[in-house]
Parts: structure tokens; sequence; C-alpha cells
């Protein structure tokens, strides 16, 4: 495990590091945590948003978050020459609410060393959209499909309290 972190409610959690196995939890944790934002957008398509996880599922770039030995979770960061890009950030949930996500949130971004920003994508209208703004990422552009919004935390950019 990869030391533990204490969330608002007291809720004891850590990472550990993702392997090659966990890839059909974590896509079906996907469809499960995206269903209201792709029903919502008119995409909702189990099939596809497991296939589009996989496609892109990178198990030394993935930390699954465990909560109570469970495995709630998981968060992947990108490395690419201007950016690091937070993707894959999934919380069952049954454990949404919490203050969790803001807790898992700060540990990434204070493991990303600051030469560089941190980028992320999120739907249109996702309600995630306050968590990210409260960690210091700001809208930077829409992205070309006209559904997702391109957001940026600059280097020096401040991280919320958990």
């Amino acid at each position: 495990m990869l030391g533990w972190q204490e969330g608002l409610l007291g809720d004891v959690w850590e990472f550990r590091q993702a392997t090659a196995e966990d890839a059909g939890w974590l896509a079906d944790l996907k469809v499960e945590v995206m269903r209201p934002d792709l029903e919502r957008l008119g995409y909702w398509d189990p099939p596809w948003a497991r296939d589009r996880f996989l496609a892109a599922f990178v198990p030394a770039n993935t930390l699954v978050v465990v909560l109570d030995d469970e495995d709630v979770g998981c968060v992947a960061v990108r490395e690419e020459p201007d950016a690091r890009w937070l993707e894959h950030f999934y919380l069952s949930p049954s454990v949404q609410g919490r203050g969790l996500g803001s807790g898992v949130l700060a540990a990434v971004l204070e493991r990303c060393a600051p030469d560089l920003p941190v980028r992320l994508s999120i739907n249109r209208g996702s309600r995630v959209r306050a968590l990210y703004e409260r960690h210091g990422f700001r809208h930077v552009e829409d992205h070309a499909n006209g559904v997702d919004l391109i957001f940026e935390r600059d280097t020096a950019g401040p991280v919320a309290d958990t």
C-alpha cells in the first residue's frame, strides 16, 4: 500500500498501485459512476463506456483507492511533455459525499511535481466541477466534441482543505 490518509469524516483510506487484473471492475465502476452524466448528455451506452475505459487503462498510471480494506475507486495521472492529465477519477457512489474525493484529489496533486500544470476533462454540466474548482482548477477551453470541458490547475494552484 502507498500510505494511509484520513478523510473529512475520519475515514482512513490508502492508495495501492493498480494491476492489469483491476481492469474489469474499474471499467464497471466507470460505467456506474458516469451513468447520470452520460444519460443526461444522451450518450448512455454501457458497452461503449466500458470499452473506452479499457482502451485507455494503463495500470502503471493508475492508483486504486482502498477504504476499510475495500477497493472503492481509482485515479490515474498520465504524463505528457507539457502537462499531467488527471484521468479516470471514479469513486463508488456508496462512498461519495464524505470528503473522500477531496482527500484523494489533494493527495494526487501533492504527488504531482510542480513543474507542469495538471489538466483534466469533465462532461459539460457535471456536478464534479465544483470539486475541481475548489482545488484550483479553472476552465480553459471547450473540447471540440462539444460535450467535454478542459480544466487546468497551474503548478502553484491552491489545494483545498480536505
